[in-house]
């Protein structure tokens, strides 16, 4: 079957969100620890990337990190971050090749300097590709994102520069770290778990959501045709009736 002659690129979603989960259940399937699930899923990474740009897509934003991950045994944490280290720092001469642009949502400053600098690096060297935008959250959850935004909505109020009457759905958008990409048309979750954990709340609000059991580094170029190929089979009606589209 081919997929991606079924694919309307006419109305393929401008921006698509996934939460990559399922790593360390794929890992403990195959007899190994949970951070060998991470390394092989970053395989999942340059795939899902490479299908999403062909068939159009702009704006592909993964859930590479959330700030409850921090949890997690700090031997998974640190190998984390040494693989998201060296996976940036190897991946930006293919991403310029690729016309990539590499952004980053969420709170960087938390994560650990190393890793703050490898990806100031890439997004720099990157920043001025234009066939698609690759972002990554890191250290992001959606409700540190929108508190983060009334604080500073906040200091603006108590400083004279905003009126509590000039807040509205556009003055939040800006203040969020989002600010400039469009809202994804598309979340795609894999694993199975049928949950937004804590990911894009804001932004959301109007997404269609595809959830497969396909654990993420399972997860290739078919399955996001398979979730494109769903999302147009959908009527979007943003709170009108079939009959005003």
């Amino acid at each position: 079957m081919n997929l991606l002659a079924q694919i309307d690129k006419e109305n393929t979603p401008n921006h698509i969100a996934i939460i990559m989960d399922g790593n360390g259940r794929w890992a403990k399937k195959q007899g190994q620890m949970r951070l060998y699930g991470h390394s092989i899923g970053v395989e999942s990474v340059r795939e899902t990337l490479t299908a999403a740009k062909n068939i159009g897509v702009k704006h592909l934003t993964l859930y590479a990190f959330s700030t409850e991950n921090w949890n997690r045994p700090k031997e998974e944490i640190d190998g984390l971050m040494n693989l998201l280290v060296h996976t940036i720092a190897n991946e930006v001469d293919e991403l310029n090749r690729s016309g990539v642009r590499l952004l980053s949502i969420g709170d960087r400053a938390g994560l650990p300097i190393e890793c703050q600098e490898e990806l100031a690096s890439a997004i720099e060297q990157t920043s001025n590709n234009t066939e698609i935008d690759l972002i990554l959250a890191l250290n992001y959850s959606a409700r540190w994102e929108i508190t983060n935004a009334m604080k500073q909505i906040g200091q603006q109020i108590q400083e004279g520069k905003l009126q509590p009457n000039d807040i509205s759905d556009e003055i939040i958008a800006q203040h969020l770290t989002t600010d400039g990409i469009p809202d994804p048309e598309l979340l795609i979750r894999t694993s199975g778990e049928c949950r937004v954990s804590n990911f894009l709340l804001w932004q959301i609000a109007y997404t269609e959501f595809h959830f497969t059991e396909v654990l993420w580094p399972d997860f290739k170029e078919a399955d996001l045709y398979k979730a494109v190929i769903d999302y147009q089979s959908r009527e979007r009606r943003f709170g009108m009736v079939s009959e005003q589209l």
